[in-house]
């Protein structure tokens, strides 16, 4: 592990990435100690005040801290997309080595299935699983968790494949092992490396979906802070108080490039070819 983070922050990318992923986490960790004012707190005197040394982000249209609400808008944000991305790689790693190792028309027939979810407008049917369910962790969390794990698991079963057509897989079956033992030891630990990646990857593609869900009005609710409820309640000041809407886009999309970078930067410390995994 300590090979694989030199390996990494050698890289420029990689310690970019790493750099701005635990930026953001540990600014998520302690942002209730580092936000100067309540997130949630309204004052009628500070509505839309410009960046100062009072307020660094301005202030909302109900007087909120900007500069508060952004620390705090990461919390949820991530704690929500990280078990998700937790949950989908668990399970579409799983199903994708079972399905990729026992081959055959299980595999084929696993696969149709898959490919018709690949093919369905997943945001729509997530919207409606949502509007059931209700907006929240509860709901949200295993949804996405669902959802990316389909996508996981194409990945993963592709580069099953590869690993059960070895000669050490082979040899394992002519010496009688069953298919879990055969899994667990000769096929697994060949696709940890896929499966550590494929969750960063999906986890920043996440943060991007929970963001959208509480813009539309789907995920987090007022007055939660929230990077994307928080876009939606100031979009229609852009053009004369543009901070509202500038810093939880920057927050966002800083985080995002982060974990692609080190996504990207650990997949080539670890020699994998994503674009390949992806067409297989």
């Amino acid at each position: 592990m300590m090979n694989l983070l030199q390996t990494v922050i050698s890289r420029p990318s990689g310690a970019l990435g790493l750099g701005l992923t635990l930026f953001h986490v540990l600014m998520a960790l302690f942002a209730p100690w580092i936000a100067p004012y309540d997130p949630t707190m309204q004052n009628a005197d500070a509505i839309l005040l410009a960046p100062s040394f009072e307020h660094w982000m301005g202030t909302d249209t109900l007087g909120r801290d900007v500069f508060s609400r952004v620390l705090h808008g990461g919390r949820l944000a991530i704690a929500v997309t990280f078990s998700a991305a937790v949950i989908a790689t668990l399970w579409g790693g799983f199903a994708g080595i079972f399905f990729g190792t026992v081959g055959g028309r299980v595999d084929e027939f696993s696969m149709r299935i898959v490919d018709a979810f690949l093919s369905m407008p997943w945001l729509l049917f997530l919207l409606l699983i949502i509007s059931i369910g209700g907006a929240g962790p509860v709901t949200i969390i295993p949804t996405l968790g669902f959802f990316y794990g389909v996508a996981i698991l194409r990945v993963v079963r592709g580069a099953a494949m590869q690993v059960a057509a070895r000669d050490f897989v082979t040899a394992a079956k002519a010496r009688g092992e069953r298919l879990w033992p055969v899994i667990a030891r000769e096929v697994f630990p060949n696709l940890s490396d896929i499966l550590l990646v494929e969750g960063a990857m999906r986890w920043s593609w996440m943060l991007l979906a929970f963001s959208s869900l509480s813009f539309l009005g789907f995920g987090a609710t007022p007055p939660t802070p929230d990077w994307g409820l928080m876009v939606a309640q100031e979009r229609g000041l852009l053009s004369t108080a543009p901070w509202g809407v500038f810093w939880p886009c920057f927050a966002l999309s800083s985080l995002i490039i982060g974990i692609n970078l080190l996504a990207d930067a650990i997949g080539k410390a670890l020699g994998l070819d994503r674009a390949t995994a992806i067409a297989v």
